[in-house]
């Protein structure tokens, strides 16, 4: 974990610098159980958190992301807390009895209240209704709209969620779906999601869905959505199951056990990742095959992002730099421009914008510009030359199974990358010009 701040004995806050007020230190969570019942016409969400810790260091307090909704009652142990405090996003839990170091603790948290998106720097971020129904998308901080959380991206954790809401309406959340419910006008789902899974990656999405069977091999593949979609959408990811081959030849084993395909509907700026689950807005269906490119990068995000999420936030070029060059890799796999046409193209218009986007520590401001996934792009296809494609993909397929379902920084991926190639300092060297320096370098003649 970072590095806690200063404070009184037992002081837990400790967030990633590029979101400081979310995050806490001094324990790591084991699993989340989400008990949660929402009601769509009035956006009325009551819940129920159950959080299975271990203290990292000795506690006097606990804290835990929680945005805009009401406490009513905490338990530290199945006993009510000493005290707790609410305030600026965070719930402050001083238990009846100091918490030991290495010590398992359980916290109890009863909360209710119209969930809303919060602000911030990146936009509207978190639980949001639909025109019918709820859209989760909480990338990097929104997870504290609906629970109670340690929002930081490294404490990865079990959830199992259980949503009841109006009959009519179809739930997805992630992982698997053991049971569904109805009694009366109200279904009650239930997901257990075994993988370890970071706060920013759990969702729920509600609407009045159909469902599609895809496809049973190689992945269990579904997709929910409006009837009045189901036309397009079979043109727009008719090509979705080649790529999933496609990826598990070149990244290895699809790391989930299903993947589930959302379309809202209503319209999206940007298709949205979560753990097992891709989601779409209807304007992303035009049934021309018009967001392609966005569905490869939806699905290579289960590998990069997914699987394996980066520890800090300033390593999110992990995420998108691979997600954008999986894009390449489909185009030049469909018959599209080759992964080398797709480079040649980036490159020749990143030199004609500003040169201050430093891809080792972008900074929040450009966490997510555009910039970042391209020339993150960039620099795996010079790797790629650099080490030949035998090499390269046995890269990435070592580095999805070694991290698998872990937490990654790019020094990790640079000390696997070294191991591939007898030159050790020119792969350093190439990953210290692409990385480390807001320069944009020239291209390597060589070209693929």
């Amino acid at each position: 974990m970072v590095a806690r701040d200063k404070g009184e004995p037992g002081e837990d806050t400790a967030g990633d610098p590029y979101v400081p007020s979310h995050g806490n230190g001094g324990y790591q969570v084991d699993s989340y159980e989400l008990d949660l019942d929402y009601r769509v016409n009035s956006n009325r969400l009551s819940g129920k958190a159950t959080i299975t810790a271990v203290a990292t260091q000795a506690l006097s307090r606990v804290s835990l992301d929680l945005v805009g909704l009401r406490v009513a009652k905490v338990l530290v142990n199945g006993r009510r807390a000493g005290r707790y405090a609410h305030r600026n996003g965070k719930l402050h839990i001083w238990p009846a009895q100091a918490i030991s170091d290495g010590a398992e603790f359980v916290v109890d948290v009863q909360y209710s209240g119209n969930p809303a998106p919060m602000d911030s720097p990146w936009g509207e971020l978190g639980w949001e209704e639909l025109t019918e129904g709820v859209i989760v998308a909480s990338q990097p901080s929104g997870a504290a709209t609906w629970y109670p959380c340690n929002d930081h991206p490294s404490d990865k954790a079990h959830y199992r969620i259980t949503i009841t809401t109006d009959s009519p309406y179809h739930v997805v959340a992630n992982g698997r779906l053991v049971s569904r419910r109805t009694k009366a006008s109200r279904t009650s789902w239930v997901f257990d999601q075994a993988a370890p899974m970071a706060t920013y990656l759990a969702t729920v999405q509600i609407g009045r869905y159909d469902v599609l069977e895809l496809a049973t091999s190689p992945v269990t593949t579904r997709a929910v959505l409006p009837a009045s979609q189901m036309r397009d959408f079979r043109e727009d990811f008719g090509r979705q199951q080649d790529m999933m081959r496609l990826f598990i030849k070149l990244f290895g084993p699809y790391p989930f056990g299903g993947y589930t395909v959302v379309v809202t509907d209503d319209a999206l700026e940007i298709p949205l990742e979560a753990q097992g689950i891709s989601v779409f807005g209807s304007n992303h269906v035009d049934g021309k095959r018009g967001s392609e490119r966005l569905v490869a990068h939806e699905l290579a995000h289960q590998w990069f992002g997914n699987s394996l999420t980066p520890s800090r936030w300033q390593d999110i070029w992990l995420n998108e730099g691979f997600a954008c060059y999986a894009e390449w890799l489909w185009s030049e796999e469909s018959g599209g421009l080759t992964a080398s046409q797709h480079v040649s193209k980036a490159h020749t218009r990143l030199r004609g914008l500003d040169q201050d986007l430093l891809l080792s520590d972008p900074g929040p401001e450009l966490m997510f510009d555009d910039r970042l996934y391209k020339r993150g792009a960039i620099t795996l296809h010079v790797l790629r030359l650099q080490l030949g494609d035998e090499s390269f993909f046995e890269l990435l397929r070592t580095w999805t199974r070694s991290h698998r379902h872990g937490s990654v920084t790019t020094e990790d991926f640079i000390e696997l990358a070294v191991q591939f190639t007898p030159d050790a300092d020119a792969v350093r060297a190439l990953f210290a010009v692409w990385l480390d320096s807001v320069d944009l370098p020239a291209l390597p003649r060589r070209r693929r």
